[in-house]
């Protein structure tokens, strides 16, 4: 891959759901040989952003403390309770799904040490020591393995204490090595979002559950090249950004949500010709003056409007892809391609190294 073009997201194939939301992540590589490391890294994908560390302690301390401090954990929740009578019983969860994609105003999204690497054989500790004391955090671990420790990856893989190995001496071991990590960084986020994503398809966002639009979504991907994505909340969809930070937003209807934007411009004696097309199917709307509904101020409703493309998953879903208005966001997207050029000038002021 050429300097400086991002790779496109992946996604695992075991693993039929959409993350709520996916982005470029840090790898990790531990090895007690520097010049390997250095080697390793010249020939890795050069759009990854990597940390390399050759004491393995000072790198179990350097993640930990990323996760105590930076990342402790993404769940947009909320508990309130009852102002009169402090009962527990009366406590409520709230979710502020506005804080899942206002994450692309900041730059430190992009260093969560989601992938660790670590050599197996390393004379303060052997790499699967290193994953034993990892156990607790989210992050998903490679083991580095000579010919002689291929046995002891195997071990360590069947007791989970590793999520993958890669043997060194393989002829394809550095594309091997960026096809598991592309794969892990997808499961990692996966992890993250796991409990959200079980609270938020039994609302308005069943398609995040959906093997269809997993599928949907890695094709537009794909074809657009977008590097991350995040769920947005109204009208319901994807927010997807490309490396450069070009932000679209893939609004996903279902019959049922276009019932209800029938029923919103009906109150607002709306032209016909959109309350048919959104009766029959035939465009997503994306009222953004209306708070995602029609109303009076989306008079010229065809510029709102673009034709429905169809889905057929556990139901019908039909989208259509909108360049997001600036205006919408709060503040400027920090694309990828900005973390890329700020990590390589100056990595310790990002990384706390």
């Amino acid at each position: 891959m050429p300097p400086g073009v991002a790779r496109d997201m992946t996604f695992n194939p075991q693993d039929r759901h959409l993350p709520v939301f996916q982005h470029p992540i840090l790898t990790v590589l531990v090895d007690d040989s520097r010049s390997f490391m250095d080697s390793l890294v010249f020939q890795m994908d050069r759009t990854r952003p990597v940390v390399t560390f050759t004491d393995p302690r000072e790198a179990l301390q350097w993640i930990r403390e990323a996760y105590t401090t930076r990342f402790t954990g993404f769940l947009p929740v909320r508990v309130t309770h009852d102002d009169l009578t402090f009962l527990t019983e009366r406590r409520t969860v709230q979710l502020d799904i506005d804080r899942i994609h206002r994450q692309i105003h900041d730059i430190h999204r992009f260093v969560q040490p989601g992938v660790i690497v670590v050599d197996y054989s390393m004379p303060q500790m052997d790499g699967l020591e290193f994953c034993r004391a990892l156990q607790d955090l989210p992050c998903k671990t490679i083991l580095l393995t000579g010919t002689a420790d291929e046995g002891v990856a195997v071990q360590g893989f069947n007791h989970g204490l590793i999520d993958r190995y890669v043997k060194k001496h393989d002829s394809n071991m550095v594309e091997r090595l960026d096809q598991e990590i592309d794969a892990l960084q997808q499961q990692y986020f996966t992890t993250l979002s796991h409990t959200l994503r079980d609270l938020l398809t039994r609302h308005s966002f069943s398609f995040l559950s959906d093997a269809a639009m997993a599928e949907r979504v890695r094709q537009l991907a794909a074809r657009y090249g977008f590097v991350e994505y995040y769920l947005y909340p109204n009208p319901a969809g994807i927010l997807l950004l490309t490396a450069q930070g070009q932000a679209t937003l893939m609004v996903i209807e279902t019959r049922t949500s276009l019932a209800s934007q029938v029923e919103s411009a009906e109150a607002y004696d709306a032209p016909a010709a959109l309350t048919e097309g959104l009766r029959e199917g035939r465009i997503v709307p994306f009222f953004w003056p209306g708070n995602g509904m029609y109303t009076p101020a989306c008079v010229d409703w065809e510029q709102y409007c673009l034709p429905a493309e169809r889905v057929e998953g556990r139901e019908e879903f039909l989208y259509a892809l909108f360049d997001l208005p600036r205006h919408l966001l709060d503040e400027p997207v920090v694309s990828f391609r900005t973390f890329l050029t700020e990590f390589e000038r100056n990595e310790g002021s990002l990384t706390g190294r």
